[in-house]
């Protein structure tokens, strides 16, 4: 056969394949009548549970004079620079550093020491509004690193694809983790001693654009100003050390699955803040509820940023959503496993063996009547410890001009309650295995 007949004949067989993948696709979203229906009933649910939590709301408030103090304090920072304070540290000082390294690089093990750390500042000062944030963002993190050994990702991803994927989640968790944890203990050791602390960030490579919002903190204990610099800050910091790395971008963001992430919305983050009765109607103990955003462009570092910040707003503004996810990290141990929050559909451990070939067992969001559970596993079983790639410590922060629209306003988004849209994502991951799987046949 010449080259030209057969290119012709694989672009045929691409064509077919790509059209019996399709099809099936098609057929199955087609054929689920009452799945769809139930859909739209879930979602005008879900609009509807939204708008009586908004009407619910104490929304937080950024105030505009503490902003302006920080505008102040960055720009007179900026023009004259930060005295150089490690000269100055006295033996007392230096041993508040080296603990303070030495609990980070603890902590700093894997997600769930790192998750457990951010717990437990923030159930010990809850003031910290950031600590909180950072613990359930974080449990997204470990469960998005499980996912790649679980039930669907290793049908759809090699395990080279897989690993680098997973070292972008590790990574990118690990440096924020580095960065923010000492500014954390350092708040906690200096409500300790009774005085600030914060010329030492210096000695843990933290921005210089944190030392004026922390001094401040200390003054007004307004939680709002500095949980925003926390975003800001945190979301730059791994802008040119993870998310613009060469390798990062050619093995991870500029792969057709970080592509497709979107219309399979596995770049969302979820907050369970409830089960059980709703309005005075009995339920089921195993209804799950869940709160949460889909980030759309993860490259983009403003909508990354934009993004934590109506997180925050939705997490401390919306009374049911923040006492519910607060019980939940409280009393729920986080393992990696999806299972933590919905035992109902994921299992750590598999209850079948690995099957080659994938069999159907969602309808409408949930598990077919005797379908086995999904196959979670806990961040032990599924990845071992990895060492940290030391970054450069570098300074992002050189312009208020880049930073100074975030400290604008603080907006509640208007949709949040994503109980069935959540169920529709799991339906499309596992319509993706199916179509892969029909398509390779």
């Amino acid at each position: 056969m010449t080259g030209n007949g057969a290119q012709a004949l694989s672009k045929k067989t691409e064509a077919r394949s790509y059209r019996r993948s399709f099809g099936y696709w098609l057929q199955q979203l087609l054929v689920l009548p009452r799945a769809a229906i139930e859909y739209a009933v879930g979602k005008w649910a879900a609009m509807s549970a939204s708008h009586t939590m908004i009407a619910e709301a104490v929304p937080l408030q950024l105030s505009g004079a503490a902003a302006a103090k920080l505008k102040y304090a960055w720009s007179k920072q900026l023009a004259y620079g930060e005295p150089a304070a490690s000269h100055s540290w006295n033996t007392q000082e230096l041993a508040i550093i080296a603990r303070i390294h030495a609990e980070t690089t603890a902590c700093n093990r894997n997600n769930v020491t790192r998750t457990e750390a951010y717990r437990g500042v923030y159930f010990r000062t809850p003031e910290l509004h950031w600590a909180l944030l950072a613990h359930m963002v974080s449990r997204n993190g470990g469960w998005n690193m499980t996912d790649l050994q679980g039930e669907w990702l290793p049908r759809l991803l090699n395990e080279e694809q897989r690993e680098a994927v997973f070292r972008f989640l590790e990574q990118a968790n690990a440096l924020i983790f580095q960065d923010a944890y000492p500014q954390l203990l350092l708040y906690e050791w200096s409500r300790r001693e009774g005085r600030s602390l914060f010329h030492l960030l210096p000695a843990f490579g933290v921005s210089s654009f944190m030392s004026p919002v922390w001094k401040q903190f200390l003054r007004d204990l307004d939680a709002v100003p500095l949980t925003i610099a926390l975003i800001v800050n945190e979301q730059h910091y791994i802008e040119g050390r993870v998310v613009q790395h060469p390798y990062f971008r050619e093995k991870v963001l500029h792969t057709l699955f970080f592509g497709l992430q979107s219309l399979l919305q596995l770049n969302g983050v979820v907050f369970p803040y409830g089960t059980g009765s709703e309005n005075g109607k009995a339920e089921e103990p195993s209804v799950l509820k869940l709160s949460g955003l889909i980030l759309e462009r993860f490259e983009n570092l403003q909508e990354r940023i934009e993004f934590g910040k109506r997180l925050y707003a939705m997490l401390f503004g919306i009374p049911r959503v923040h006492e519910g996810a607060k019980c939940f990290a409280g009393a729920v141990k986080h393992t990696g496993s999806r299972a933590d929050y919905a035992p109902q559909m994921f299992a750590s451990v598999r209850q079948l063996p690995p099957q080659s070939v994938y069999k159907e067992r969602l309808l409408g969001g949930r598990l077919k009547p005797g379908a086995a559970a999904l196959y979670s596993p806990e961040l032990g079983a599924a990845w071992k410890d990895q060492p940290l790639e030391q970054p450069d410590f570098g300074d992002w922060f050189s312009s208020i001009e880049s930073i100074w629209p975030y400290f604008q306003k603080l907006p509640l988004p208007h949709s949040f309650e994503i109980t069935n849209e959540y169920g529709l994502m799991l339906n499309k991951v596992e319509l993706a295995v199916l179509a892969m799987q029909r398509g390779g046949t």
